[in-house]
């Protein structure tokens, strides 16, 4: 296949993204390397979904079996409940090597060949790798670049990674200490702020936007902050930003107003997560050796078929996926854009349809959506000339809900009225990361709301939210 290439298909970056497009290329006949210089399986599988989830898990077991309130709503009753930070941490990282093992092994099985170094681009189909202090070239008559992400540090954050870190540092959860302080209200942030309140950390939450969670929907984001933030043991501070963070005991946070910059208090803390965001690790790559210049928030620019564009023209035989590419910064985005890639190396054209691709925070209880929030709906209303109608059901007129005594939550969807399509749908409540996929397989088919509310689902099941959702829309 490879016509005098050293493979058809080479791959910078063996992250779920990589991953996904290595797998595809092999059942697709490809002659396949994968280049890593760093941990295989990226940030998803070594400092992100993976061992978030993990202590996700855990931290949430401990709060459902402290909650003596609601387990005597049920009958119950236990006595003292006590966990170990180690073996939490351990479950963790366990997770992780099981599930770097298993991704290294499936590229194994399938003849991947695994490169170890730091892979850049030399030039048109042209690839050095910079490992074990010597470069070797090697070509391609593809590659596809997928070197994924790092979180953002604001300018005035001093990391150490022991009392001031990211994510990155800790989801290795080798302390709790007494107060914390979390920057960032976004899901990263809410989602260590559910472990850490469980585990018995004080919290400071410092959300420089006018409001929490400012990427959620506003219905489900006033609900979730009712639920998961005001009854713990979480303080917020909304419109204020962290203009100096000083490592050390106490961290030292200076923090100031926003939008007028003026100084407002200096507070000492035990420790402080940076969760502000992720930006693409697009450096250093050789992109200028293609002529290929990284967009103003250093992005790779590609367009739909995710061919690598260089002053607007396809760049040949070029492709970019991932979180480098800024589309969409989710792991399931990265393993989709890898396929789609493949496919369109091969010769059979296709796009992605954004709209489709839920998201979640693995909050206790979890927050999900798909598609538009009501604010974009609204705007592309606008722009295209229609309205927009959304309607509500709550968990706490769900049967299943209320046989778990879990009834805080909401379904909301938002679509057009006058076809009746689906153009959002955002669930907070038990499971809604389980949920969420009957709305994304709906928005995917372009579905309505009045074909929905005759669809038929199991009864007693949380399913039934949505179930409510649609039939409400379709009454309206």
């Amino acid at each position: 296949m490879s016509h005098g290439f050293d493979y058809d298909l080479v791959i910078i970056g063996a992250g779920v993204g990589g991953h996904g497009a290595a797998l595809h290329a092999v059942s697709c006949g490809l002659k396949t390397a994968i280049i890593e210089a760093a941990d295989m399986g990226g940030t998803c599988v070594n400092r992100g979904c993976i061992p978030s989830k993990a202590l996700l898990a855990a931290a949430g077991r401990v709060r459902e079996l402290r909650n003596a309130h609601h387990l005597k709503s049920l009958g119950i009753q236990i006595g003292n409940v006590e966990f170990d930070r180690q073996a939490i941490a351990d479950h963790a990282g366990n997770l992780v090597s099981k599930i770097q093992g298993d991704l290294t092994n499936s590229l194994k099985r399938l003849g991947v060949d695994i490169i170890r170094g730091w892979g850049r681009i030399a030039g048109t189909q042209k690839i050095t790798v910079a490992g074990d202090g010597s470069d070797k070239t090697i070509t391609a008559k593809d590659i596809i670049l997928s070197p994924g992400s790092v979180p953002f540090v604001p300018p005035g954050i001093e990391v150490d990674g022991k009392t001031v870190f990211t994510s990155d540092q800790g989801v290795k959860l080798e302390s709790l200490p007494p107060w914390v302080a979390i920057i960032g209200s976004g899901y990263i942030g809410l989602e260590f702020s559910d472990v850490y309140s469980a585990l018995g950390c004080e919290i400071t939450m410092i959300e420089a936007l006018d409001q929490l969670m400012p990427g959620f929907d506003r219905d489900i984001a006033k609900l979730a902050e009712r639920v998961l933030i005001t009854p713990r043991d979480i303080e917020t501070k909304v419109g204020i930003y962290a203009k100096k963070v000083i490592p050390g005991s106490p961290v030292v946070i200076e923090l100031a107003d926003f939008k007028t910059k003026e100084d407002l208090e200096v507070i000492e803390v035990d420790a402080c997560l940076v969760a502000t965001g992720r930006i693409p690790a697009t450096q250093n790559l050789g992109l200028e050796s293609v002529g290929v210049e990284l967009d103003r928030r250093n992005f790779i620019p590609v367009d739909d078929r995710l061919a690598v564009l260089s002053a607007g023209e396809v760049v040949p035989h070029l492709w970019a996926i991932g979180d480098a590419n800024g589309k969409m910064m989710l792991a399931h985005a990265a393993s989709a854009q890898g396929i789609v890639a493949v496919e369109n190396i091969v010769g059979r054209s296709r796009t992605i349809d954004y709209r489709s691709i839920p998201a979640a925070a693995f909050t206790h209880p979890e927050v999900s959506y798909v598609g538009l929030t009501e604010t974009a709906a609204k705007e592309l209303g606008l722009t295209e000339g229609f309205t927009v109608g959304t309607s509500k059901s709550y968990f706490k007129g769900n049967s299943k809900a209320l046989a778990e005594n879990e009834a805080d939550g909401i379904a909301k969807v938002i679509y057009r009225q006058d076809t009746g399509e689906v153009l959002g749908v955002h669930i907070f409540g038990m499971h809604a990361s389980d949920l969420i996929h009957e709305a994304s397989a709906a928005i995917a088919n372009r579905q309505s709301v009045h074909t929905l509310a005759h669809l038929v689902h199991a009864h007693p099941t949380l399913s039934e939210v949505l179930d409510e959702a649609y039939k409400r829309a379709v009454a309206q």
